[in-house]
């Protein structure tokens, strides 16, 4: 029997953490597993930030959690799963900067986490405890990381970015009152 490393065991620790609490947030969008809201409660919760169509986008991102997190747990096509797991997490981190950092305030930090988690783990590989090593890597192999890394910032950068010009164009014939009301009495 082989005699498996630190740095195995804690590779593994990350993926199977860092990977179960992204499936099981993955599955509060899709099934409503959880507590979660499902498709249709995700989809008017992504609609009201701007991720437009709601279904769709509550579809996407529970996919990317739920199968990103799924495969790396199982340390199997990691860098895929880390990348599609790390844009998923770029978009709800969007979604809570206004907030600040901290997540007690409603921000980003949690987001963050897991996905620069996500991302490393991605970068680094799996070790020897995973699926993509008994498999013989045939599904992590260098050129991969980049890969995934390229095609997730360009699928993630344009659905932010949409959100981005939407909220702007919905707040441009908003004005904000030229005096508190509390002066006005």
């Amino acid at each position: 029997m082989r005699r498996y490393d630190r740095r195995d065991l804690g590779l593994l620790l990350l993926r199977l953490g860092t990977g179960g609490v992204l499936a099981a947030h993955g599955t509060q969008k899709l099934f409503g597993w959880f507590g979660g809201h499902g498709i249709e409660g995700t989809g008017q919760f992504m609609e009201s930030v701007g991720y437009v169509p709601g279904k769709t986008s509550a579809t996407a991102a529970g996919l990317a959690e739920t199968g990103g997190g799924a495969l790396l747990a199982l340390g199997l096509a990691t860098p895929a799963a880390g990348a599609a797991a790390a844009g998923a997490m770029a978009g709800a981190a969007a979604v809570h900067t206004p907030n600040g950092f901290f997540n007690q305030g409603g921000g980003y930090e949690y987001a963050a986490t897991l996905g620069l988690t996500a991302a490393g783990l991605a970068v680094t590989g799996p070790g020897r405890l995973s699926l993509d090593h008994a498999l013989g890597h045939a599904v992590n192999r260098g050129w991969m990381i980049p890969a995934a890394f390229a095609a997730t910032a360009a699928g993630t950068a344009l659905v932010v970015g949409a959100r981005a010009r939407r909220l702007r164009k919905a707040k441009e014939g908003e004005q904000d009152p030229l005096f508190e009301e509390e002066f006005m009495e």
